[in-house]
């Protein structure tokens, strides 16, 4: 198996996006939390766990940031290297680790892009790979602008190695 890395250039949009907090705040509201709640989240958009909360609590580094976004990545990188059968460009393998972040591990792993990548004659209810791709615009049932916007950035990388923050 052929051991993909992310490129520099995916790693510094997908920080971007994500954005950088040295302190805690609730990732619905985007305010600043002095006690842990269930959307408490720092860094490069890394959600805290309640065993966690003692640790990040009073705040982190920007190299701390940087750690936790590298360690937050890891199960993505895995799981694109292990559901991926063939042989990937560097710029198509970064579209799929930002996509299955967004996305989650299980959901990446279960879904039609993985089988259409791996198969462009694979049956799906899709008609094509950017079909599949486009169709995770949905944030709890309703189509989000933000996700089009994003599912629309991550496919230019992935069909033409156009690396441009949605």
């Amino acid at each position: 198996m052929t051991r993909y890395q992310m490129s520099e250039q995916a790693l510094n949009l997908l920080k971007q996006v994500e954005g950088l907090r040295l302190t805690v705040y609730d990732d619905q509201t985007g305010k600043e939390t002095q006690v842990w709640t269930k959307g408490a989240t720092i860094g490069y958009g890394h959600l805290i766990n309640k065993a966690e909360w003692d640790t990040y609590k009073d705040g982190i580094t920007e190299s701390a940031a940087d750690s936790l976004f590298q360690q937050d990545l890891a199960p993505f990188i895995k799981i694109v290297s292990t559901s991926i059968t063939i042989p990937l460009k560097p710029n198509e393998f970064d579209a799929l680790v930002i996509l299955a972040y967004n996305i989650g591990a299980q959901s990446f792993q279960n879904s039609s892009v993985v089988k259409l990548v791996n198969d462009s004659n694979a049956q799906t209810s899709y008609k094509n790979l950017e079909e599949a791709w486009k169709a995770w615009n949905k944030s709890q049932g309703k189509v989000m602008k933000g996700l089009i916007n994003r599912r629309q950035c991550e496919w230019d990388i992935y069909s033409k190695n156009i690396y441009q923050r949605w």
